[in-house]
């Protein structure tokens, strides 16, 4: 198929193209940088420059590559973007992340219906962000958590706007769990190594991680069936900070991650690292096996993180 990755030259599209590429389909992927156009090439993509945010660029990028399928990858996460991590302001540290959600997916959709694209495939979120009530794991039927009243309000918000319009459309939405593989936490790695990512109270909230390699092979079944729907694309083991931190750290050959109170995490961190930290919930994997028919080769990341830094 005539695939068009938004997003290509990011973390997961790097890991993304040539998958597609592999398996036969021809790729059209876009950068924001025309430096990274060459690197596209090399993965086996035609590259293309554009701006996520400037509509009438999408539609002509779209309009030129004549996709049959479009794949919404495009955020402004990356250090270059965003500037260093910074939870207790999330809705700066996402504010560009937050803008291709609901404008650039906007965008997007615009794209498609004026050239006749029948598909699209968009990221999601799904990591600590369950509902939180009731048990640690969430599946696709149970919402996500707005954290209503807090910074982090506008980024949630940004995430259940892409899934009401790419629903609407009829495409399918990927909430991925965390993040990591080539490039994906090296920030999160500096700060456990300065002893600058502690544990919060009892740790007990849960988190869901994926590997950007198993990401991206569900992200192909989802463009290669044409999905419809939600999914869950994390590993098989939803699991508490107390357990996941201290093995990233023990991995990275890190000192053991400090322990702080709730009271003074609030303080330095914000409420979003006090919630994901004590109160997260995780999610399931399940739909995603049975309906799209996918494995992921990093089950855990307990053998995941080994594997990054061995």
């Amino acid at each position: 198929m005539r695939v068009f990755v938004a997003g290509g030259s990011g973390v997961l599209g790097r890991r993304l193209v040539p998958q597609l590429v592999g398996r036969g389909h021809q790729v059209t992927a876009t950068t924001t940088s025309a430096a990274k156009v060459a690197e596209l090439e090399r993965l086996g993509a035609e590259g293309v420059v554009m701006d996520g945010l400037d509509g009438v660029a999408v539609g002509k990028a779209v309009a030129a590559a004549r996709p049959e399928v479009i794949v919404h990858q495009m955020t402004a996460i990356s250090m270059a973007h965003a500037g260093k991590p910074d939870l207790k302001h999330p809705d700066r540290w996402f504010a560009g992340t937050n803008r291709l959600r609901r404008e650039g997916t906007n965008h997007l959709l615009a794209a498609a219906e004026a050239t006749g694209v029948e598909h699209i495939v968009a990221q999601g979120y799904a990591s600590w962000n369950g509902i939180r009530e009731g048990g640690w794991v969430k599946t696709e039927e149970d919402p996500l958590d707005m954290m209503a009243g807090t910074p982090a309000q506008v980024g949630m918000e940004a995430i259940r706007h892409v899934e009401e319009v790419v629903l609407r459309y009829g495409g399918a939405v990927l909430r991925y769990g965390a993040f990591y593989g080539p490039g994906a936490i090296d920030d999160q790695v500096e700060l456990v190594r300065k002893r600058q990512f502690p544990l919060v109270g009892r740790a007990g909230g849960y988190s869901s991680w994926i590997h950007l390699d198993d990401a991206a092979s569900a992200t192909v079944l989802a463009v290669e069936q044409k999905a419809r729907g939600v999914f869950n694309v994390v590993d098989d083991e939803p699991a508490p900070a107390s357990e996941w931190l201290p093995h990233l750290a023990a991995c990275a050959g890190a000192k053991r991650p400090m322990r702080v109170p709730v009271w003074l995490a609030r303080l330095l961190a914000g409420e979003q690292a006090v919630v994901m930290m004590t109160q997260g919930r995780a999610f399931s994997n399940a739909k995603a096996k049975r309906e799209l028919g996918w494995q992921p080769r990093h089950p855990s990341w307990r053998q995941g993180f080994a594997e990054e830094f061995a």
